[in-house]
């Protein structure tokens, strides 16, 4: 039986993970999710307690697999923003999550999210430390090299706007070449 209801858990949470990268968590069905699981709606109150429950599962398997794949620390700022960018690009399913998330009246900082703050506190630190900036900044450098990564993938629209304003023609690999040289400018000697 044991495998029985893990196989149920992860269709639960492949589908919700369609489900609320497409709707967001207010516009997410919880009957749409068990439909496309192929199992009864009760089965998600009974893994995850709710569908609020079961949009943290599933931003917390995201943020997981994130996690593994992009580090900062490892390798130069430029090439940080370079696998923020690949990543989003490959898969914008966990940006559109995040935007879900945060425009949720009252539903951001409602939940436990000591995972989530303290993997971003370990990624600062490591970035203060590759980039021999201070602590104290680290926070924002991390914000600002995040946001140079995922920002044309969590709006492709303005991206391609942006581009073609200038007679550019939407090409993603040059962008991201801009973008990565444009971190590496940026986050040059740290300021006295």
């Amino acid at each position: 039986m044991a495998g029985s209801t893990e196989e149920t858990k992860r269709r639960l949470l492949d589908a919700a993970r369609v489900e609320f990268s497409g709707y967001g968590i207010a516009g997410a069905r919880v009957n749409r999710i068990a439909e496309r699981a192929g199992v009864n709606k009760e089965r998600i109150y009974g893994h995850f307690q709710s569908k609020e429950g079961l949009f943290r599962a599933v931003i917390a398997e995201a943020m997981a697999e994130l996690v593994r794949e992009v580090r900062p620390g490892e390798g130069s700022v430029g090439d940080y923003v370079g696998r923020v960018f690949d990543y989003h690009r490959s898969d914008p399913t966990l940006l559109r999550l995040l935007m879900f998330e945060g425009l949720q009246e009252g539903y951001v900082g409602t939940h436990d999210a000591s995972e989530r703050t303290s993997w971003y506190a370990d990624a600062a630190k490591s970035l203060a430390s590759a980039t021999d900036r201070p602590e104290d900044e680290a926070g924002r450098l991390l914000l600002t090299l995040i946001g140079l990564g995922a920002w044309p993938m969590a709006m492709p629209h303005l991206s391609r706007l942006c581009q073609e304003a200038t007679g550019e023609s939407e090409d993603l690999t040059s962008l991201r070449d801009f973008i990565v040289t444009f971190a590496e400018r940026g986050a040059g000697t740290p300021p006295s």
